[in-house]
């Protein structure tokens, strides 16, 4: 058995693709239209990492209205710097709801309310400011 990739709804396929590529850093691999089925289906995956596990965007042309997406879990990235990862993030106008405190972990959402777990590389990193006095924002 081999882990393919994980699928989420989307409401904006340019916000989803702005928060996912150009602020997160994921590539896209390939798309696929689907008239007849009335959705476009975008993949994308982490540099490197295409093929191996992908996160594929469903967006259905005919407007729908989706819960938060907290009861979806979350999407999970290993980061080689969690702080320089946050602060590209914030920068970029993302909220970080759960800052990485612990030098180990933090929580951001997607444009559609995805929960995106990004985790540090290797040991956790000694606590830094500010990150290690913010308090969680929102839901994460």
């Amino acid at each position: 058995m081999k882990y393919l990739h994980t699928m989420v709804r989307v409401t904006d396929v340019d916000a989803s693709l702005d928060f996912y590529c150009n602020k997160l850093g994921l590539t896209e691999v390939r798309r696929k239209e689907s008239p007849q089925g009335r959705f476009t289906l975008i993949f994308l995956a982490a540099p490197g990492q295409e093929g191996v596990a992908e996160v594929e965007l469903t967006y259905n042309w005919d407007p729908e209205t989706y819960g938060e997406g907290r009861n979806f879990g979350h999407l999970a990235f290993e980061v080689d710097d969690i702080y320089a990862a946050c602060q590209k993030l914030q920068e970029g106008g993302v909220t970080i709801n759960r800052p990485p405190r612990d030098g180990r972990m933090a929580f951001v959402r997607s444009p559609d309310n995805i929960s995106i777990e990004l985790l540090q590389k290797g040991d956790a990193l000694p606590p830094l400011e500010p990150w290690a006095s913010m308090s969680n924002t929102g839901k994460w």
